[in-house]
């Protein structure tokens, strides 16, 4: 394992701007910052995130004594979510352990968690989420936007091909670990196919996917934007991809699929097809449903 670089950090466990709308999550924690997994879209790039060095994996010093101290200041119990700006699972956490080791403290304290990642490395911790599951909500989300391996090995290439992906699913859902899809975003001119979102429900299906949560276009600001564009020249150099942005959005933040409302008819009748959740509140009520039973037969 190469040098690892510390930062300093005041605080890790902070209370979620978006309340509980986004998943049911009450709190965010981001323990590394930067990301090795290269993906050509992704918005932690941007500037306002003010993340140098992006692909560079640094380490909050003392992450595990600072979110023990948090989480045992805590007043209100709730659901942890980990991965939005940095995957959880990056390489060095192979050696670190150092999310293992706050899902160890989630459950001492007895406070529950949501994972966003696009890592095989989570099965390592399956049985300490198993153990989270018994007090507190569980929620997996792996990133999946492509049903084709060749062509998630040029717009994540630093990460496990979707087809591993899909296998992490299968073996958490057999642990009872409730888990399914962030399907976002979905590239337009590159993924917004009927073909991929269909493929993707149906290998969904298979792997025991309870949910999948889509966007159908990608967000471009500054020198995400930059960054992006160059990309898609290096892994798509005849396609002219660049200029159908370009003509297609101009300078627009959010990039929405042209093709949006007719591949959501398809998305959402195809799901409901083969029961899969799909609404964010529907999601949020069923992985957590079974908690606040317990909470409320506590006063009974």
């Amino acid at each position: 394992m190469k040098k690892v670089e510390y930062i300093e950090a005041k605080t890790i466990v902070t209370r979620s701007n978006g309340g509980n709308s986004w998943f049911g999550m009450d709190y965010n924690m981001n323990i590394y910052k930067g990301c090795s997994h290269g993906c050509i879209y992704c918005d932690s790039r941007s500037d306002c995130y003010g993340v140098n060095d992006f692909d560079e994996v640094r380490v909050k010093k003392d992450a595990l004594i600072i979110i023990r101290d948090e989480l045992r200041r805590k007043v209100k119990k709730g659901v942890i979510a980990t991965g939005a700006m940095s995957d959880p699972y990056n390489p060095l956490e192979k050696e670190l352990k150092l999310t293992r080791n706050a899902l160890e403290l989630m459950n001492a304290f007895e406070f529950g968690v949501a994972i966003a990642t696009k890592s095989d490395l989570i099965l390592r911790d399956i049985e300490v989420l198993k153990s989270i599951t018994e007090h507190s909500p569980v929620l997996c989300k792996i990133t999946i936007t492509t049903a084709d391996d060749e062509l998630s090995k040029k717009i994540e290439p630093g990460a496990p091909l979707s087809s591993r992906r899909f296998e992490v699913l299968r073996e958490l859902g057999n642990a009872g670990i409730f888990s399914g899809i962030l399907l976002m975003p979905v590239l337009p001119f590159l993924e917004d196919s009927r073909e991929n979102i269909l493929n993707i429900i149906h290998q969904a299906k298979e792997a025991g996917a309870k949910f999948i949560y889509p966007a159908f276009g990608v967000t471009l600001r500054g020198n995400q934007r930059d960054w992006f564009f160059k990309c898609l020249e290096e892994q798509f150099p005849n396609e002219g991809l660049q200029e159908k942005y370009i003509k297609s959005y101009r300078n627009n933040y959010k990039c929405v699929s042209g093709k949006a409302r007719e591949l959501w008819g398809v998305f959402s009748k195809e799901c409901e097809k083969q029961g899969i959740l799909y609404k964010m509140k529907d999601i949020i009520h069923v992985y957590k449903s079974p908690y606040k039973i317990e909470q409320l037969n506590l006063f009974n």
